[in-house]
């Protein structure tokens, strides 16, 4: 009942560490926009079509990754006749979905307005209608790049995994749609979300 006891604290602990520290960011970002401005204004003015091509690519990735590796493990789970595997494609698929569903409610409390609707001088590649904190493609993508590395801690599956996601998140704010503060709160809530299920499922 203690052991317990003490692992529901720690789980509440870290969701108030996890919470504080958006808090924070949404509140940073409110008082000082114009670091964010600064910094969106510079990536907008030094763009180029190849590389803007490069990072739409990159940022339509979100939605095959999310897809692609809890399906790609659950059916390598179910060939293989393998149980961890197909507990790991839940996981990441939690992870992913859980992650997606406490951005939309974020996105739903703060109401930040995108940065091309806060500042003309940022000139977007495309229009999102939604608000902007956080950022979801950045969100999902950390959640399932962290959940996949902590079923499989093998370099090869970290560095890849990881890569793609800040990829995600860099491609974000390159695109002129969100803000870095967007991307880090994303960042923070993903893999705060993955390695929160994880200790869950862990300890059951």
């Amino acid at each position: 009942m203690i052991a317990r006891l003490k692992l529901k604290n720690k789980h509440l602990s870290f969701c108030l560490i996890s919470l504080n520290l958006i808090s924070f960011i949404s509140n940073a970002q409110i008082k000082t926009p114009q670091i964010d401005d600064r910094i969106m204004i510079y990536l907008a003015d030094h763009r180029s079509p190849g590389e803007t091509e490069t990072m739409m690519f990159l940022s339509n990735t979100f939605k095959y990754g999310e897809i692609g590796i809890p399906a790609g493990l659950f059916i390598g789970g179910v060939i293989g006749n393998n149980k961890e595997m197909r507990q790991n494609s839940l996981y990441v698929a939690s992870s992913t979905a859980i992650s997606y569903g406490l951005t939309l409610l974020i996105k739903q409390l703060v109401k930040r307005p995108r940065p091309f609707v806060q500042n003309m001088n940022i000139v977007p590649v495309s229009r999102p209608s939604s608000s902007s904190f956080p950022s979801g493609h950045t969100s999902t993508t950390f959640a399932s790049a962290t959940a996949l590395s902590v079923a499989y801690p093998k370099w090869y599956v970290i560095a890849p995994s990881f890569l793609w996601a800040g990829s995600v998140g860099y491609s974000r704010m390159y695109l002129g749609v969100h803000y870095p503060t967007d991307v880090a709160a994303g960042v923070i809530l993903g893999s705060g979300t993955s390695i929160l299920l994880n200790n869950l499922r862990s300890n059951k």
